[in-house]
């Protein structure tokens, strides 16, 4: 599990293709230099396998259900920065909000409006999300925690300061840029807990009735 506290940026050195996987070379900080083989870590909120780990630099695997849901597939280019977090130790304080990894779907921004020193952004959301999305609630961008400021229909806009701004990726967004996005998982298990019980619920067997 994550946080979404971002605890460096990576640059991506390689991208390369073996069969039906593409293999991306990610180069980091300390971050990264402390992961093992088989390691999980967080690349722009999407939980990945460091594959192979030299020093500051790591290897991960993507496969066609990775890239049809996340951004990778255009973001991931080289030189690309990356926003990188390690999974939250057992002891470790609980800073952002439950981060799973597991990307929802892919927004779009909208604009990011700086002001002096902090900046709104504003991101459309797939319609599908737009129910989890709440005022004063949470929401992970690129793997980034932050708290929705508004929502309006399927846009919603959250505000950056200036930590955020220079420790993040996200100081490059630009209309059109495509961001991951992970909703509150709490929602999602509210949802389903108190909707109707599941259509593939196995009915429970009666008599057969008997012909006259």
């Amino acid at each position: 599990m994550f946080t979404g506290i971002v605890e460096e940026i990576g640059t991506v050195m390689e991208v390369a293709h073996d069969a039906d996987v593409v293999v991306v070379r990610i180069e980091g900080g300390p971050a990264a230099a402390g992961l093992a083989v088989g390691g999980s870590i967080a690349v722009n909120g999407c939980c990945l396998t460091a594959v192979e780990v030299k020093r500051s630099r790591f290897t991960c695997h993507l496969t066609a259900e990775t890239l049809s849901r996340t951004s990778f597939g255009a973001a991931l280019q080289p030189a690309a920065r990356v926003n990188l977090e390690r999974p939250m130790a057992a002891d470790g304080r609980f800073d952002g909000h439950i981060v799973q990894g597991h990307v929802d779907g892919v927004g779009k921004v909208v604009r990011l409006a700086r002001r002096e020193r902090a900046a709104e952004l504003v991101v459309t959301a797939p319609a599908r999300l737009a129910r989890y999305l709440v005022e004063k609630g949470s929401v992970a961008v690129d793997g980034v925690s932050l708290t929705v400021a508004a929502v309006r229909g399927s846009a919603f806009t959250v505000a950056l300061i200036p930590y955020t701004l220079e420790r993040t990726s996200l100081h490059a967004a630009r209309p059109g840029t495509r961001v991951n996005l992970e909703v509150d998982v709490v929602a999602k298990y509210v949802e389903r807990l108190l909707g109707p019980p599941h259509q593939g619920r196995s009915k429970r067997p009666g008599r057969a009735r008997k012909r006259p």
